[in-house]
């Protein structure tokens, strides 16, 4: 556990995303009435209208990061522990988790993703990925001008053949169509140390690696390609934390991605030294 906790300030990343493939993100076994699907995606309770959970965003990003970086695979979540590579047993979930100050203190994953609790490394997670929502004017479009088997969702029909007998099995998959745009996309990064400046940078390239990957369930097979957009990136500092400093001024609706602003990093990382100063909290005047 860390002496003290220094917050010096906030980054943020809001926007939109795009659905370029169609988008499968399961649900809970309750959902298997809606239609008849085997397959259905997860759904807003109240609304019943399709979105995205922001720890499916932040854990495929944690996952695709892991990867970029070499990470062992040393956690279970199944069995919630530590495991050593010849105990992995098939279908087990397994993590990079480091479990001690030391492995934590130069660890490029867990210092922005977090680790747990009750952990040896124990500290304040860096990032916060919200739930990205469907838009009542995305969800208008899609009951006005686009034909759905189900309320904002297509049925996707797959088929399991018998490589023997080439007898087919019919596999029915609820997605969201191809073209939706979730809005409210929400990231927010948490800066406690000056290195964090550049782990922010590291946050925006796990972003461009999801978008070459797959967002869901079914990926290989096409679906989950998923597409940042409208991009506007500002900070708050700790001693002026009611004021916001927008990075570039971008308009309503603009086409600014992840890739138009890692191709400015550079001046990016610079801004955020400019703007979020590693220094001592002043109270404010009475």
């Amino acid at each position: 556990m860390a002496e003290k906790v220094d917050l010096y300030g906030r980054i943020f990343v809001r926007g939109s995303i795009k659905a370029v493939t169609g988008l499968h993100i399961g649900g809970s076994p309750t959902a298997l009435t809606i239609g008849g699907v085997e397959n259905a995606v997860i759904r807003d309770p109240l609304t019943n209208r399709p979105y995205i959970p922001g720890s499916s965003l932040k854990g495929k990003m944690r996952s695709l990061w892991e990867k970029m970086t070499g990470q062992k695979q040393n956690w279970s979540l199944t069995r919630g522990r530590e495991i050593q590579p010849y105990e992995r047993q098939p279908k087990e979930v397994v993590i990079h988790l480091c479990t001690t100050k030391a492995q934590y203190q130069d660890c490029p994953v867990c210092q922005i993703y977090g680790v747990m609790g009750q952990s040896e490394a124990s500290f304040p997670t860096r990032l916060v990925v919200r739930d990205v929502l469907l838009s009542d004017t995305e969800a208008k479009r899609l009951e006005d001008k686009v034909q759905t088997d189900l309320p904002y969702t297509e049925v996707k029909y797959e088929a399991a053949i018998d490589r023997v007998t080439s007898a087919a099995v019919p596999r029915p998959m609820e997605r969201v169509p191809a073209g939706t745009v979730f809005g409210g996309f929400e990231l927010i990064f948490s800066v406690y140390e000056e290195d964090d400046l550049g782990h922010f940078i590291n946050v925006l390239e796990a972003m461009q690696l999801l978008e070459d990957d797959y967002l869901g369930g079914q990926g290989s097979r096409g679906s989950g390609k998923v597409l940042f957009e409208g991009l506007r990136l500002f900070c708050r500092n700790r001693n002026e934390y009611a004021h916001e400093v927008d990075w570039k001024k971008t308009p309503e609706g603009s086409e600014v991605g992840v890739r138009d602003v890692l191709a400015q990093k550079q001046s990016l990382l610079e801004w955020l030294k400019d703007n979020i100063k590693i220094e001592t909290y002043q109270a404010a005047a009475a």
